[in-house]
């Protein structure tokens, strides 16, 4: 059974820093790339970032790009969101979600970690 489990999510002021984790079982991890989604309260799911299955290529979303870093460690099946300078806007419930390739959609998405941003 593919399980991801997310971590991290707080509440912290602007301009603060969270790194999330995601935390995967039940598949060869590092067959498959990997991405975060978000979303926000009454708003659509938003891509954040996605990175290839080992790891050298990376993409962000507009929004992300500078301030947020994804990365992952095959041997403990994890991946991560590293997010410096958070603002407000970035309050969301984020999800890491598996992909059979990068770019790609994915298939299997976790049940979500929440980060609130607020002063």
């Amino acid at each position: 059974e593919v399980r991801l489990v997310e971590s991290g999510g707080e509440t912290v002021q602007p301009g603060g820093s969270l790194r999330l984790s995601c935390a995967a079982s039940g598949f060869l991890f590092s067959d498959y790339a990997m991405t975060w989604v978000r979303q926000a309260p009454e708003k659509g799911l938003e891509w954040v970032a996605g990175i290839n299955n080992g790891g050298s290529r990376t993409t962000y979303a507009e929004f992300a790009e500078g301030r947020f870093t994804i990365s992952r460690d095959n041997a403990k099946n994890t991946v991560y969101l590293q997010m410096n300078n958070l603002k407000v806007e970035d309050t969301a419930l984020y999800y890491c979600a598996r992909q059979d390739y990068f770019g790609g959609p994915y298939d299997y998405r976790g049940q979500g970690t929440q980060v609130t941003v607020s002063s």
